[in-house]
Formats: structure tokens, C-alpha cells, sequence
């Protein structure tokens, strides 16, 4: 057996959602949120790390890796389980970091998500963006998502994925699933090809780069449902991320079909919870209304909060609020959304002396 198979096995035994690897220091493994060793493994050389890492790349991957030092893939251990890799260099030589891809594609109910995601999933066109920092559960969330759709709808999907994460069955509606660097050079190529495909829905994996956002904003505007992921924390960074991606004399433009497309964004955080056996995600949740095309179109961008806090009615919430709930039901700590949190001074004055202690290390 391949030496990382060896590792990811104690991985997922010990229910762990990551594995880090680095040249010349022992494997850890993230549990809960928490970086921890993983039990009577010793450090790894780097002339080690190298040959630990070929036995499981495929070839043109590993050929890419050592021309570019990095590279992402899906590795799968049969009856066990799909990971998404990423392998890197750095300052002491090769690493990877490898992250469990659950067998089971979990639902919106079974992620404790607010039922207004299912209203997002019934638009007809738009762009839906997903946001989050790295290891935010987005994926996760979009899964979900997606196979509430595949249940419910008679759509065609396609996904468009680096590397291809969650497997999805053809139920009532038909998935294409394209891999980067397997089934298409580049995202913007990968879009392009799908814009010729008539395609009901798109999921767009990262729209990484300008031309993977004019791309997607284009395709919303031709009339298809568009899901994209950004990593930004909260739905105002995400419309300026969006716009900033452009030199300044296209803004405007892009502004233009930003407003008349975007449908909604989700921002999410995961959260450690009380009990300290799990995470759950805390989300902050735009939605289109009336005044929200004027104000992207005027760069308002600050007026944005202000909708989300007037409209909670409609399902949206602030991810502050959303903290709040979930403090308030005994889900999370007050530590933990304190940590979490935007306007931490709402939240200070409820810390005990020992969070306080643990802030100050």
C-alpha cells in the first residue's frame, strides 16, 4: 500500500478532515478544525516526500508538478473514500495537503442550512455566487445544492471542477461533469465549450481569474442559472471582488451586467461547536430585491449591509445575526463567535474571563 494511503486511512479512522504533509516535519491531520499530529509518525525527508507522493499522482499530473511545483487532483482510495489534493513546494522542500471528499453528497437539511437556499435553487437564470475562505464547507454547500436539483428538476448541469470533487448520479437531471487539465485546458475554455452545450445550470468550481467572471457573468446574462465560488467573507467584499477583477475603464460595464444578474450570495464560515465534536456553518445571505441592481450599478457597495439587515423577512441574514442565532441555541461558543465574528465589540462584552485569557494567549 501507497505510504499517503497509509496515512489518510488513520485519517479518516481518527475523523479528521485534512491531511498536511511537509517536508522534514511529522504528518498532521486537522480534526475539527484543530491541526493535530498524526499518533507515532516521524518526521519526512524530502527525498521521501517526492517518492511518497509519485506513488499516487498520475503521470501527467506528476509531470506537471515537477515542471510547475503545484498541481491539484482527486485521489480515491476504492471503499474508502475521494480526497482533493494539492501538492506544493515550499521553503523545506515538496508537501501536499489533502482533503477528505465525503462519500455521501449531504443534504441542505442534513447541513443544518436555512430553507431559503432551496428558493435559490428554483431560479430560472442568474448568477448565485458561494463564497467563503478555504475550508469553508463551499463545495460541500454547492452539492448540495446541486442535488437538490438533480432530485427536484429536469435540467441539464454542467460542472466545471479542479479537480472534480462530489460525484453526482444522473437522476431527473442530466450532470456533465468536466475536469481542468483532464477534460479541458482552462476554465475559460471549459465555459466557453459548455456556452455551446445548452446548458440549463453551470457550476463554475473558482472563478479564479477575470476572464472565468466576464465568462460566468455572461452566461447568467444569456439566461442560464451560473453557481461560482469566491473566496471572500461577506457579500459586499464579494460584489467588490467581482468588480475590482477589471481594469477600471471596463467597471462600468461590468457593474451593469453584475446588477442585472446577480440573484444571491452565500458567505460562509465554519464553526467550531460547543461540544467540540463538530463544525457548522454560519452564512450570511444576499438576496436580489428591488434596490439592489440601482446600488451595485452606483457602487453603493456599502448600502448592500443595510438591505441585508432590513430584509430578513425575505431569508436573508447578516452573518453577524446568523452568529448570534447560533450562539444563542447553545451551538457555538461565545468565544467562538466572538472569533467569528464582524463587529467584534458586540460580541466582547459577553466573553468570560478565561475567553478573554484564551484571546490573549
Amino acid at each position: 500500500m501507497a505510504k499517503i494511503n497509509e496515512f489518510l486511512r488513520k485519517m479518516i479512522e481518527k475523523g479528521a478532515s485534512d491531511l498536511h504533509l511537509c517536508s522534514s516535519l511529522p504528518p498532521k491531520i486537522r480534526v475539527h478544525g484543530q491541526l493535530e499530529p498524526l499518533e507515532g509518525e516521524p518526521p519526512i525527508p524530502a527525498d521521501l516526500m517526492l517518492q511518497y507522493m509519485e506513488e499516487i499522482c498520475p503521470k501527467p499530473k506528476w509531470e506537471w508538478y515537477l515542471s510547475n511545483l503545484d498541481c491539484d487532483f482527486a485521489h480515491e482510495i476504492r471503499g474508502l473514500a475521494r480526497f482533493r489534493v494539492n501538492y506544493m513546494n515550499n521553503h523545506f522542500g515538496p508537501g501536499t495537503v489533502m482533503r477528505v471528499i465525503p462519500t455521501k453528497i449531504l443534504s441542505i437539511e442534513d447541513l443544518k442550512m436555512p430553507p431559503i437556499l432551496y428558493d435559490i435553487c428554483q431560479n430560472e437564470r442568474g448568477l448565485v455566487l458561494v463564497t467563503g475562505p478555504t475550508g469553508s464547507g463551499k463545495s460541500t454547500t454547492l452539492a448540495a445544492m446541486m442535488d437538490y436539483i438533480n432530485d427536484h428538476q429536469d435540467k441539464h448541469i454542467i460542472t466545471i471542477e479542479d479537480p472534480i470533487e462530489f460525484v453526482h448520479p444522473n437522476k431527473h437531471s442530466i450532470i456533465v461533469q468536466r475536469e481542468i487539465g483532464t477534460d479541458a485546458d482552462t476554465f475559460g475554455s471549459a465555459l466557453h465549450g459548455a456556452m455551446r452545450a445548452d446548458p440549463d445550470i453551470i457550476l463554475v468550481g473558482e472563478m479564479r481569474d477575470q476572464e472565468t467572471i466576464a465568462l460566468a457573468l455572461t452566461c447568467a446574462s444569456m439566461g442560464m442559472l451560473v453557481f461560482g465560488t469566491l473566496h471572500t467573507s461577506n457579500a459586499p467584499k464579494t460584489i467588490d471582488r467581482v468588480i475590482d477583477s477589471f481594469p477600471s475603464e471596463q467597471q462600468p460595464q461590468i457593474r451593469a451586467m453584475l446588477a442585472q444578474s446577480l440573484t444571491a450570495v452565500i458567505s460562509q464560515l465554519l464553526c467550531r461547536t460547543a461540544n467540540g465534536k463538530g463544525r457548522i456553518a454560519a452564512l450570511e445571505i444576499l438576496l436580489k430585491t428591488e434596490a439592489l441592481p440601482a446600488t451595485i450599478r452606483e457602487g453603493a457597495i456599502a448600502s448592500i449591509r443595510s438591505i441585508i439587515e432590513q430584509s430578513s423577512g425575505m431569508g436573508m441574514m447578516s452573518m453577524d445575526n446568523c452568529l448570534r442565532k447560533l450562539l444563542m441555541a447553545g451551538t457555538i461558543t461565545t468565544l467562538e463567535a466572538y472569533m467569528k465574528s464582524a463587529n467584534k465589540a458586540e460580541f466582547e462584552k459577553l466573553l468570560t474571563p478565561e475567553d478573554l485569557k484564551a484571546i490573549r494567549g
